[in-house]
């Protein structure tokens, strides 16, 4: 027998890997209850798995968070795609019996009583983000076990609750495997009705509901109605200083990619900074080697010419000052290097003094530039222990380097060109 169901190039992506444990985080219309459904009865037709096992008494589920949008959601879709496959249809319990003998049975994890039985090969749990964490856990996961059947999570985030915690998980576990779809990744949806939905929707709620972002809604520290974004300084001209927060260093070609994913990043900012506000003119980040690291602050300072260079006090200080010495020397460039304390605050509050009030009062405008996504989404996401927020970090750090610099910016900044002066003994210089 001969089936097409046509799924879309990302739709294929997802079915076509071969993790146990699938953990898909979609927008709106990407196209998830038709993968679901086509999952669902592919499983079902399968007599026996890779381990040899027979599946003939084995059930495969379709849960929702609740019985009656199992139903909305699944029951025509697999009636009308499972058409051939299907050898009888028992509306009351909604269960469809295949040709094979085998079942497909809907159940909503409102009724955890419904959720007990014989073992399962395979499972789909729809909006996952809206059911209790223990229905998988404890009732569903076992009851895999005897099958060593999967299992695929699908659902649009609804913030960053047991959902998100699964797709972290699954970004890094073995057997498990996260993808992250926006709505427009589905080839059938127009761009002008995406842009349009735009144009109505909260920004928190586009992001969540069309992007699929679990950052979507935030956490109250940072608004997406704080950010705005320029050409030129709105503020007038100021000094330019720099700030970085240094991460581990280390050579990522020659690591897994978990190790990668959980690596924290080396963040630059460079900001000018003006009586009347801050004017973000970049910020750099990535996970680099100590002498790549060195290499793009010293450049950054030769483009630049900053009042200050702050970097983050510490071991890691300690190990990119040499290598920052030397470029120093190579480029013909350099600047008043000065150490960076946490001042004896814990981070969240430091970040928060030096940074809510300012966005609040429209004191910290970026200038237009690819790296504006990476820093707006940690500073929805901050502060969460989950996710990265060096590019927060760095960027807060603007407000103890710009207190401690008042000397104009041609006495601390000298080059190849003219005679160098000793202005740092951290530095060497």
């Amino acid at each position: 027998m001969e089936l097409n169901f046509n799924l879309h190039e990302k739709q294929m992506e997802i079915f076509r890997d071969p993790a146990r444990f699938k953990v898909v985080a979609a927008g709106r219309r990407f196209g998830k209850s038709y993968l679901s459904a086509v999952t669902l009865l592919l499983e079902g037709m399968k007599e026996e798995n890779e381990y040899g096992m027979s599946l003939k008494s084995k059930q495969v589920w379709y849960i929702a968070p609740t019985y009656q949008q199992a139903k909305d959601i699944m029951w025509a879709t697999l009636k009308d795609l499972g058409g051939p496959l299907i050898k009888k249809v028992h509306e009351n319990t909604a269960t469809i019996t295949l040709i094979n003998g085998r079942q497909i049975q809907l159940k909503g994890s409102d009724r955890p009583d419904t959720l007990r039985g014989p073992g399962l090969s395979y499972v789909v749990l729809d909006e996952y983000a809206f059911m209790k964490p223990e229905v998988w856990d404890v009732i569903v996961r076992p009851m895999l076990n005897e099958t060593r059947g999967g299992a695929l999570f699908i659902g649009t985030p609804d913030g960053k609750n047991h959902f998100y915690d699964l797709f972290v998980t699954a970004s890094n576990a073995e057997n498990w495997k996260a993808f992250q779809f926006k709505s427009i990744d589905n080839p059938i949806i127009d761009s002008e009705e995406i842009e349009a939905a735009r144009q109505t929707m909260s920004e928190a709620a586009f992001r969540q509901e069309l992007e699929a972002s679990f950052s979507g809604g935030g956490t109250g520290a940072f608004a997406p109605e704080y950010f705005q974004y320029d050409d030129t300084n709105p503020y007038g001209s100021g000094g330019v200083y720099i700030t970085v927060d240094l991460a581990g260093f280390s050579e990522t070609n020659t690591m897994s990619k978990s190790a990668e994913a959980n690596l924290d990043e080396t963040a630059i900012t460079i900001v000018e900074v003006t009586p009347k506000g801050w004017f973000v003119l970049d910020q750099i980040s990535g996970r680099w080697g100590i002498r790549e690291t060195a290499l793009r602050i010293i450049r950054a300072c030769h483009h630049y010419h900053p009042m200050a260079l702050g970097v983050e006090k510490g071991a890691l200080m300690n190990a990119v000052e040499p290598y920052l010495q030397e470029y120093m020397r190579r480029l013909g460039v350099y600047p008043r290097i000065v150490p960076l304390t946490h001042g004896n605050k814990r981070k969240i509050d430091r970040i928060m003094w030096a940074l809510q009030g300012r966005f609040q009062h429209g004191q910290i405008t970026f200038k237009r530039g690819h790296w504006n996504k990476k820093l707006t989404d940690q500073l929805l996401d901050f502060p969460n222990p989950l996710v990265h927020d060096d590019l927060v970090d760095s960027l807060a750090y603007i407000d103890q380097l710009a207190e401690v610099s008042f000397v104009p910016a041609d006495e601390f900044y000298t080059s190849a060109h003219e005679e160098a002066l000793l202005i740092d003994p951290i530095a060497g210089f």
